[in-house]
């Protein structure tokens, strides 16, 4: 296939790009030139934010693709350039959105795409909505899209930690190498269900000519569903040592910490959904895929 990834040397965007490669696929990518871009793939320098720009960097290129993939469409404003610009270039579009478009007080076990209660308060979950819903309304007019709402994303090339006071703390394997303690809101009770970047990219890449998962969103997770506490405590064992862990009141934290209201609540998914397009679920085990990152991150120095 020929796939045009928006950004390519992020995170997952990254992960998407040597994956393709690995797969046999051509990789085209929309970045600023501003990172170094992964071997093989072929820069398109445009700003995705610039319609005018976007559309004339692509028409030089002069190339149709299966499949646009964009990792980082925060917003309506860039859904609305996605449809404007790309369908020019292809038909076929797959979004990664995130779980925290739903509402805490509507969350439940397991999390599924009927909840329709959202988040409207100018957060990064309600942009995230509004950026979903404009796929949503296009209704595969201008490209068929595929929208996916993981929660927390781990693995090599990301920091550790997935709750407040620790969220992608860039010393947390020092806090935990010297046994400081570990602040988690109620203990860490709350049910987490973190997904392999890897595993996560590849659903993304088996969707492209899947047409049961067109115009859909599909709520994703790992293979392991554990307490927040338990992820810690997978990284102690890991490490080698052991995990203490300071339970921090839940009364009035939330009131004083707005902001985590999405991580205050169980966040696991139910995949029958995505199950039943017959896509391979992830299965990557939380503790293999958080010991590549903690190897990734030691090799580093840390």
């Amino acid at each position: 296939m020929r796939l045009l990834i928006v950004g390519g040397t992020g995170f997952v965007s990254g992960w998407l790009a040597r994956t393709a490669l690995m797969q046999g696929h051509e990789v085209w990518a929309i970045t600023r030139g501003v990172r170094k871009m992964t071997e093989g793939v072929r820069p398109i320098i445009a700003d995705r934010n610039d319609q005018v720009q976007l559309r004339q960097a692509l028409e030089k290129e002069n190339v149709q693709f299966d499949a646009v993939m964009d990792c980082i469409c925060f917003n309506a404003e860039q859904a609305e350039i996605d449809l404007s610009v790309f369908s020019a270039f292809s038909k076929r579009i797959v979004v990664i959105s995130t779980d925290s478009v739903y509402h805490p007080d509507y969350k439940k076990i397991m999390q599924d795409e009927t909840v329709h209660g959202y988040m409207q308060d100018g957060s990064y979950g309600d942009l995230k909505r509004q950026m979903e819903m404009v796929f949503e309304n296009d209704n595969g007019k201008r490209m068929d899209y595929t929208i996916l709402r993981p929660g927390h994303i781990f693995g090599p090339g990301s920091e550790l930690g997935c709750f407040p006071e620790h969220t992608r703390q860039k010393d947390l394997l020092s806090v935990i190498r010297n046994g400081e303690k570990i602040r988690l809101v109620g203990g860490g009770k709350y049910l987490i269900h973190p997904i392999y970047v890897e595993d996560l990219v590849r659903v993304m890449l088996d969707t492209v000519a899947n047409e049961k998962t067109y115009n859909q969103i599909f709520c994703i997770g790992g293979a392991d569903i554990v307490e927040n506490a338990r992820y810690y405590e997978i990284l102690g064992e890991i490490m080698e040592r052991p995990v203490s862990i300071e339970t921090v009141d839940e009364e009035g934290y939330l009131d004083s910490h707005p902001q985590y209201s999405g991580h205050l609540c169980h966040r696991a998914y139910c995949m029958d959904k995505l199950a039943a397009t017959g896509i391979s679920l992830p299965d990557t085990k939380l503790y293999d895929g958080l010991k590549k990152q903690v190897e990734a991150l030691l090799l580093e120095g840390r």
